[in-house]
């Protein structure tokens, strides 16, 4: 019983401890055309060493809204489904499916995520 109890404080702590590791390297974004900082801490954040181009890509699979940034810029996409991101993820050239399937094309084109298309989250 002492066993358990003891190592159930153990886990204890180490939660704790974990939680305010957590608080203590909070990461903001400040996004063009939106949120200025954005806490990212309720975001799944997945950096793209494969890609020049795309840097980080950060998801909030509860508002459906992606923070990817390009080079150095941060840029907002809205109603972004889980699908697409991880498919953005993964793909063989990051920057060509983002070319591809995100981005708004020359001629006026939106893409199917744009932020002027379909409500930004309030955060």
């Amino acid at each position: 019983m002492i066993r358990l109890a003891s190592a159930m404080a153990v886990s204890v702590s180490l939660a704790l401890l974990l939680l305010v590791f957590q608080l203590a390297r909070t990461e903001t974004a400040c996004l063009k055309y939106g949120p200025c900082p954005l806490d990212l801490s309720a975001f799944v954040c997945t950096t793209t060493p494969r890609s020049s181009f795309v840097r980080r890509v950060c998801y909030d699979p509860v508002r459906r809204f992606l923070a990817i940034k390009l080079h150095e810029t941060w840029y907002p996409y809205c109603e972004v489904d889980a699908a697409s991101v991880q498919a953005l993820i993964t793909a063989p050239s990051i920057g060509g499916y983002y070319n591809q399937r995100f981005r708004s094309q020359r001629g006026g084109t939106r893409g199917p995520f744009d932020c002027r298309d379909h409500p930004m989250p309030i955060y």
